[in-house]
């Protein structure tokens, strides 16, 4: 049975980033914000206040990255506790507490922006990935990601298209090969020759996938032995016609959809027959949710 988009993601796709490299992310955001202290906080808040506060969703969202908030808080004070209130993946509506947290009240506030600044950008990306994940509910399509990301983010930013139901693509330069126009280019304009350099350097595990932006490039790219072809910026017509020439000269070669990608042009493009639809809009322009920090308890530890 397949799952639906409100059940959101299998688990076993949503192992968080290591805690490493998340600390390390959130803790040059916090040294950016810091600086050499928050004067505001050090001038109004007794250092030996602890308190509870809480992360709340102000809009309907899909969690992702309360382990980025928890780190920002522990950062601050080692000693907090931290409650999260929901699942990675999860929708939750107005008003859903996402996150709790006891400690010093000066770490909380000093933590504050920054845990903030996490779960609401990726809790945008999981939640727009939801949106396209369930637009092509019932069609094989799998929804993937780009490199179109936050320099230094990432990491979290590509965790969020799991925890939102998508899929990631190549993480970097370093674990895909997609020959684009610009390395055939560099080739003399020979698809094949490209192809043929790709494939005799390339681990045997790696696919070599080539880009292609009308129908003469794709069967260049077909005749030149590509594992995946990236069919660039066509008109659904084309896109159709595309699947169909790729379908009847080389069955098995996967075709992925990409260019321009909206949330209103998504389903009809999965509709072609294509394996995949990758959007990068889903890194490049998810809107920040709206989320907020309160207080709910204050006074002095012991």
């Amino acid at each position: 049975m397949s799952r639906t988009a409100a059940e959101g993601p299998r688990a076993d796709r949503l192992r968080p980033p290591e805690p490493e490299g998340v600390r390390a992310v959130v803790a040059a955001a916090l040294a950016e914000d810091l600086g050499p202290g928050d004067l505001t906080t050090g001038l109004t808040v007794d250092p030996a206040a602890a308190g509870t506060a809480e992360i709340v969703a102000k809009e309907p969202v899909v969690a992702a990255g309360l382990f980025a908030a928890e780190a920002a808080f522990r950062l601050r004070d080692p000693a907090a506790v931290v409650d999260r209130r929901v699942a990675e993946g999860a929708e939750a509506a107005a008003g859903t507490v996402l996150l709790r947290v006891r400690g010093r009240l000066a770490a909380i506030l000093e933590a504050e922006r920054t845990a903030l600044n996490f779960l609401q950008r990726l809790c945008g990306i999981a939640t727009l990935t939801r949106a396209y994940v369930a637009a092509v509910a019932g069609l094989p399509a799998r929804i993937l990601d780009t490199r179109k990301t936050t320099p230094g983010l990432r990491l979290l930013e590509k965790y969020a298209v799991r925890a939102g139901g998508g899929h990631n693509h190549r993480f970097g330069l370093f674990d895909g090969i997609l020959v684009k126009d610009n390395h055939i280019a560099a080739c003399g304009g020979s698809v094949a020759e490209a192809v043929a350099r790709a494939r005799a350097g390339a681990p045997h595990t790696l696919k070599v996938e080539v880009e292609a932006a009308d129908l003469d490039q794709l069967r260049a790219a077909l005749d030149a032995g590509a594992d995946a072809v990236l069919l660039d910026n066509m008109e659904v017509g084309m896109l159709a016609e595309a699947v169909r020439v790729a379908r009847a000269r080389r069955p098995g070669v996967l075709l992925e959809a990409s260019g321009g990608v909206t949330l209103e042009t998504v389903r009809r493009i999965a509709e072609t027959g294509v394996d995949c639809v990758s959007v990068g809009a889903l890194t490049h322009s998810a809107r920040a949710r709206d989320l907020s920090l309160r207080v709910v308890s204050a006074g002095r530890s012991d």
